[in-house]
């Protein structure tokens, strides 16, 4: 049994395929299922550790982006995108897997194209309200799609959609103890903490708000803030200017990025979250965690806005959009719900309730029945 996952280069792409993977091979482990090879195709290999520990072999193809606005680059990508095609013939043909899986994304294009042509099943997963164009245009031939938002069933036939929720990574599902996050960051035990995600590539206009605030926060709140592996420098050298004679500058704690420790200990002494509105919300959601997403203004049909809006509608967070966020708004807004207890235990609800559980699981078992069915 052979098995081809494939998606854009990003943590939202590839993380869930990761949490997909571990459930693939607990079912092969289960049921004893000899000679299985899983692959992850792609434009880059995301996080080389991950695919080692779960036993992906990283096959390369390159491509180009497709972009929804007007640049250059969409001319010379559009030859890349054709190569990119060939060379996916060429692999998938190579391995000629019994099932291929797309999580989304420009990087999945050429993969699922040579899925087609050699007429190889596919499964999808959508993480969006909304979905973006690639799993748009494979959800017309794939013989199942997967979604995390209910919402997004409104792009996909009805008959082969099926609404799992999103795939999360068995080690972040739980949170370490509150006295174990306490100790690992060094915290005081009775002044709430704030956690900020801007994601693997950092969010600036986060960064910059949080900076703005950085004074008033740590008058009140202790501050873990992941900047995002470009923009580190840049948070270091201001926050360390802006706290330098502050008493308080011990409760500003800033990262470039949360390794899967740090990460599970954020949440398990964070009070409140202030994120982007991209497929991590679900992990948030796990955590049962109150938050404050910032979707991103311009993404592909919206689906951040469409995400953060879906996910405030039933009551498990905040939203700001980008043209409201000031330091003096995310202020007011992080008080108003970390002062109100019957608030937060509320929105702490929801956002358990909004969680469905073992979405990788069910993917998981969609995908090895039909790789068994196609490999007879």
């Amino acid at each position: 049994m052979k098995i081809v996952f494939t998606g854009g280069g990003t943590g939202g792409h590839f993380y869930p395929i990761i949490a997909i993977a571990q459930s693939v091979n607990k079912i092969i482990d289960k049921e004893k299922i000899l000679q299985a090879k899983l692959y992850y195709v792609s434009d880059s290999p995301y996080d080389k550790e991950a695919l080692f520990e779960n036993g992906l072999i990283y096959e390369e193809v390159k491509t180009g982006k497709m972009r929804t606005y007007f640049s250059m680059k969409n001319f010379s990508d559009m030859f890349k995108t054709f190569l990119g095609i060939f060379s996916a013939l060429y692999k998938i043909y190579s391995i000629y897997p019994d099932v291929v899986f797309g999580k989304g994304g420009y990087a999945s294009f050429p993969t699922l194209v040579a899925a087609r042509i050699l007429r190889i099943p596919v499964i999808i997963h959508e993480s969006d309200s909304a979905p973006g164009r690639v799993n748009l245009w494979a959800g017309k031939f794939a013989e199942k799609v997967a979604i995390s938002f209910q919402e997004a069933g409104l792009y996909f036939p009805k008959e082969k959609t099926a609404w799992t929720g999103q795939p999360i990574r068995q080690e972040i599902q739980q949170t370490t103890s509150r006295d174990e996050a306490l100790q690992y960051w060094k915290l005081e035990s009775n002044i709430p903490v704030l956690v900020i995600l801007g994601g693997s590539q950092g969010a600036e206009l986060i960064n910059n708000v949080i900076l703005d605030a950085l004074p008033r926060l740590v008058e009140n709140f202790q501050v873990i803030h992941q900047t995002g592996v470009r923009n580190f420098k840049m948070v270091d050298d201001r926050s360390e200017v802006i706290l330098a004679n502050n008493p308080n500058k011990s409760r500003y704690q800033k990262v470039a990025f949360l390794n899967n420790l740090q990460m599970k200990t954020s949440a398990g002494v964070a009070s409140i979250i202030v994120t982007r509105a991209g497929s991590g919300l679900f992990e948030i959601a796990t955590w049962g965690i109150p938050s404050i997403l910032i979707p991103i203004t311009n993404t592909n049909m919206d689906h951040q806005k469409k995400n953060a809006f879906n996910y405030a509608r039933a009551g498990a967070c905040s939203v700001i959009e980008e043209m409201n966020m000031t330091a003096n708004i995310l202020m007011a807004e992080i008080e108003r719900i970390t002062s109100d207890k019957i608030t937060w235990a509320r929105m702490a609800e929801s956002a358990r309730t909004f969680n469905k559980t073992d979405a990788a699981g069910k993917i998981a078992q969609a995908i090895v029945d039909i790789a068994l069915k196609h490999e007879k």
